[in-house]
């Protein structure tokens, strides 16, 4: 198998339509860098289910990429009230991991090292929190933009984790490995697509198509989330009565998702399916209360979705100490 191997330049040409630029952040408005390292996991519970968030690092993306349908004067008043910068928007990335009788599920696999030099962590905070990579049973693979998916492969191009049973929805598959999709799409796309294949196409995986209700382990189910990827998916854990969803990136801003649902972003592949999902995500989460995970939220991207009016609020799980 021949791999096309994107590099730093060719990513920085991609900031049109996927979010794979570092630009620099305004101060304004924001704490200051810390000193030290922060704590990059966060370990709580859903009934049996011991959960984990890990990061895989961050990276930025620019704001005028979000809300592409709406007026860009409201988009940036819209950030400024929100005390963030309007250049670049800070985004985090939040991967699940399930402990949950005998599975031992993670959702996606990060982008390893071939994105930007603010991501990669993901295997070294698995380690550092005392997750063994090699135990992992499950990797579900949300969609394959390369933030969520380029991690799959090691330096030998060889699967990371080796032994998993790797998970994609079918529609996703479907639409990254058609035919020539590399010249069916604009030029600053291509390299999106490239690293879609390659990545699917690693050395020792061999994949589980799922759709909506695949069961991947006892409490542990697929939603079919399309919009912002043709064949996006999404994680239910349920366990004690409780209930998370991990929503990958169907909704990727913690604020603006839920204050302007109809919103949506020059990366979501299509706009009209992604606020359409968006919306039953939230109806859903608010009337049954569902906790949620979003992968771009604020670390540890953990929390509830609340109806304020016609819209929503999210409002942040409360952080426990243990002990």
């Amino acid at each position: 198998m021949t791999l096309l191997k994107p590099t730093r330049r060719d990513m920085l040409k991609l900031a049109a339509v996927a979010p794979a630029m570092a630009m620099p952040i305004s101060a304004r408005a924001q704490l200051g860098a810390p000193t030290t390292e922060n704590p990059a996991h966060f370990n709580f519970t859903i009934g049996d289910a011991r959960l984990t968030i890990l990061s895989d690092g961050h990276f930025t993306n620019p704001v005028s990429s979000f809300g592409v349908n709406a007026d860009p004067a409201e988009v940036q008043q819209f950030f400024e009230s929100h005390f963030l910068p309007t250049g670049a928007n800070y985004a985090h990335t939040n991967h699940l991991y399930i402990e949950l009788g005998d599975a031992r599920v993670l959702v996606d696999v990060g982008s390893g090292n071939r994105f930007t030099e603010t991501t990669g962590r993901l295997i070294a905070n698995m380690e550092a929190a005392g997750i063994d990579p090699y135990a992992v049973t499950h990797v579900v693979m949300t969609h394959a933009h390369p933030d969520h998916i380029w991690g799959i492969r090691d330096d030998f191009d060889e699967a990371i984790i080796p032994d998993a049973e790797y998970i994609i929805g079918a529609a996703e598959h479907a639409h990254w490995m058609q035919d020539d999709l590399v010249n069916k799409v604009a030029p600053e796309a291509q390299q999106i697509v490239l690293g879609a294949v390659n990545s699917i196409n690693a050395d020792g995986v061999d994949w589980t198509h799922a759709s909506d209700g695949h069961e991947v382990a006892p409490g542990i189910t697929i939603l079919d989330t399309p919009g912002h990827t043709p064949g996006h998916i999404s994680l239910r854990v349920e366990s004690g009565g409780k209930s998370l969803i991990a929503l990958g990136d169907c909704l990727n801003h913690a604020y603006m998702n839920f204050e302007h649902p109809d919103w949506y972003n020059g990366f979501d592949m299509d706009g009209e399916q992604t606020v359409a999902t968006r919306k039953r995500l939230l109806d859903m989460a608010a009337t049954d209360r569902i906790s949620v995970l979003a992968y771009h939220f604020p670390f540890p991207g953990v929390g509830h979705v609340m109806r304020k009016g016609d819209a929503y609020q999210f409002i942040p799980a409360m952080w426990q100490f243990g002990g």
